[in-house]
């Protein structure tokens, strides 16, 4: 659950944070872990934020802190130098193309937001319900701000755990032809039609076939 007003103003070294909330449209620890991740991240790396695809972010969740990670390190999916793999960790590798270094960062195995605040969990749950007088609410907001603020302020070793990996750097995005499906006659990339039928199509128009039990 989140908040829709900002923590008290981070310090100095989180000035972005308040940018990484406007873009996400609401402030909650999940974001502030994705952006202390990126910070992370690039300090680690050496790195600025990407214009192109200087840098890649391997997400294997997309849960909010994605997000923050968009906001900092410049990874997108609409500019493909960001990949998600469903694997429901708060996990995260970054890769600089420039120097070939990667750093996986995900959540510490002894970490737990709501050890933050104890009280934050059940509140949180009431809340979610929908149906709390004003003044709990409020309460909620509050003490989910300092959980927050304690998330930007916490060294990142007790937040994550952080490795150099080697890792296989993906390749730059490509451009694909578009070529119209011959059912529904929407343009769709090449790389993803389908021969059915002596036809292409479109994997929307396209059936599913499978001999797995």
């Amino acid at each position: 659950m989140c908040t829709t007003t900002p923590p008290g103003t981070p310090g100095e070294g989180h000035r972005r944070f308040a940018e990484a909330a406007a873009f996400h449209g609401h402030v909650c620890p999940g974001l502030a872990l994705g952006y202390r991740a990126a910070e992370t991240a690039l300090e680690r790396l050496r790195s600025g934020r990407a214009e192109d695809e200087e840098l890649v972010t391997i997400a294997e969740t997309d849960a909010c802190g994605v997000d923050a990670i968009q906001v900092l390190t410049g990874c997108t999916v609409g500019k493909g130098n960001l990949f998600f793999k469903d694997h429901g960790k708060h996990a995260f590798t970054f890769i600089n193309r420039q120097t070939g270094k990667a750093v996986r960062i995900a959540g510490h195995p002894s970490f737990n937001t709501d050890s933050l605040d104890p009280a934050l969990a059940p509140l949180r749950a009431r809340v979610m319900q929908g149906r709390v007088p004003d003044e709990e609410w409020a309460e909620f907001r509050k003490r989910t701000d300092r959980v927050v603020e304690a998330i930007l302020d916490l060294p990142a070793e007790q937040l994550f755990t952080i490795q150099a990996v080697d890792v296989d750097i993906p390749e730059r995005a490509r451009i694909f032809r578009s070529v119209p499906c011959a059912r529904c006659g929407e343009l769709t990339a090449e790389s993803r039609l389908r021969v059915e039928d002596g036809e292409l199509v479109c994997y929307a128009c396209s059936t599913e076939y499978s001999r797995r039990c």
